[in-house]
C-alpha cells in the first residue's frame, strides 16, 4: 500500500481486508553525551515513524553499531534505554545485529498493526483541517550545543526529556478523533515534513508563528547559530516552497528548518473536531498545540 514511491513515514502492506502491517527503521549516532537516554531517545525516534502512520508498534530489532574499544557498560546502557522505551511502547525486542565502528550507532526495525480504514498518511490533509504539534521545536539546535559543550544542565535536560517522550498518545488521540493526514517532525523539519504533507495532499499550509511552541532554550541557542548541517540544507532545499511574514527574523526562520530528533506528531486535524481532540489531550496530559490551517494552493505560508 506504501512503498519506496511514496514520502511516507513507514512501508505498508496490506495483510486482508482490515488490517495493514507497517514497517519502520531508524538509527543515528548519538545526539547526548549519556549512553541510557541516548538509546531511549534512538528507541521513541525508531517507534515515532509507526504512531506517524496510526499503527500499533509490537515488535522491533536493534540495529547497533559499537567501537570496539567502547566499554560494556557503556553499550550495555545504550541498550538498555533502548530496551525500557521499547517496553514502555508495548514493544518487544526480539534480536538485531551488531557490527564494530568507529562510531556508535543505534536504532530500531519497527513492525506495528494498522486498521486500514483508520490508517493516518501525510496524503491525508484535507482544506480546512487544523495543523496541531505534539511537541515543541528546537532539539536540532540545542543537541548542537551539547555536542559543542555549550548546553547548560537544565537545557540537556529539557531537551532530553522531550525527546524521550513516545508519541503514542498523540497517535492514539488523532486515531480517536478522526484524524486521517499525520508525519512525525523529525531530520526534515517542521517546514520540510509539513511541505511534504502539503504537497502529497495537494494542499497549501498555513502556520501561525505565535502559536508554535519552542522548548525554553531553543531562541537561546538559535542567536548563537548553533545549528546542525541538516537544518541549513533543510532551509537550503525547502525555503522555495515556502513564504515568511517579514516580521519573522533569520533565527526564527532556521528554527522552523531545524532537523529535529524525536520530534512530535503534526496533525492534520477535522476542524469539527479540535476542540474535543484538545480538551480529550488535556485530561490524559497530551500536550497539544493548534499551530496553523490546511488551506487551498500549495506550498506553506508562516505568519507572525
Amino acid at each position: 500500500m506504501v512503498g519506496v514511491g511514496d514520502p511516507d513515514d513507514a512501508a505498508v502492506w496490506r495483510i486482508d481486508e482490515k488490517r495493514a502491517l507497517v514497517v519502520t527503521t531508524d538509527f543515528f549516532t548519538p545526539v547526548v553525551d549519556t549512553p541510557y537516554e541516548y538509546g531511549s531517545i534512538a528507541a521513541a525516534n525508531s517507534i515515532s515513524d509507526a504512531y506517524a502512520m496510526g499503527a500499533r508498534p509490537f515488535l522491533a530489532l536493534n540495529v547497533t553499531a559499537l567501537p570496539p574499544s567502547l566499554p560494556p557498560e557503556i553499550s550495555s546502557e545504550i541498550l538498555r534505554g533502548g530496551a525500557e522505551k521499547s517496553k514502555e511502547a508495548g514493544v518487544v525486542i526480539a534480536g538485531g545485529h551488531t557490527i564494530t565502528d568507529e562510531e556508535p550507532k543505534y536504532g530500531l526495525v519497527v513492525l506495528g498493526f494498522a486498521e486500514i480504514d483508520k490508517m493516518m498518511t501525510k496524503g491525508g490533509a484535507r482544506v480546512g483541517d487544523a495543523l496541531v504539534l505534539s511537541k515543541p521545536l528546537g532539539f536540532g539546535t540545542t543537541t548542537t550545543a551539547i555536542k559543542q559543550n555549550k548546553a547548560t544542565p537544565e537545557d540537556v535536560a529539557e531537551v532530553i526529556g522531550w525527546m524521550s517522550r513516545l508519541n503514542k498518545t498523540a497517535s492514539e488521540l488523532g486515531l480517536d478523533f478522526g484524524v486521517r493526514g499525520a508525519t512525525d517532525v523529525t531530520g526534515f523539519s517542521l517546514l520540510g515534513h509539513a511541505y511534504e504533507m502539503a504537497d502529497t495532499s495537494g494542499v497549501g499550509l498555513k502556520f501561525n508563528f505565535s502559536q508554535i511552541p519552542f522548548i525554553s532554550c531553543a531562541r537561546k541557542y538559535a542567536e548563537s547559530w548553533t545549528f546542525p548541517g541538516g537544518s541549513s540544507d533543510n532551509r537550503l532545499f525547502f525555503e522555495k516552497h515556502v513564504s515568511f511574514d517579514e516580521s519573522i527574523d533569520e533565527e526564527n526562520r532556521m528554527l522552523l528548518f531545524d532537523a529535529q530528533t524525536s520530534g512530535g506528531l503534526l496533525l492534520s486535524v477535522p476542524r469539527g473536531r479540535l476542540d474535543a481532540l484538545l480538551a480529550r489531550a488535556e485530561e490524559v496530559g497530551q500536550p497539544l498545540w493548534h499551530v496553523g490551517e490546511v488551506v487551498a494552493g500549495e506550498g506553506i505560508e508562516v505568519s507572525k
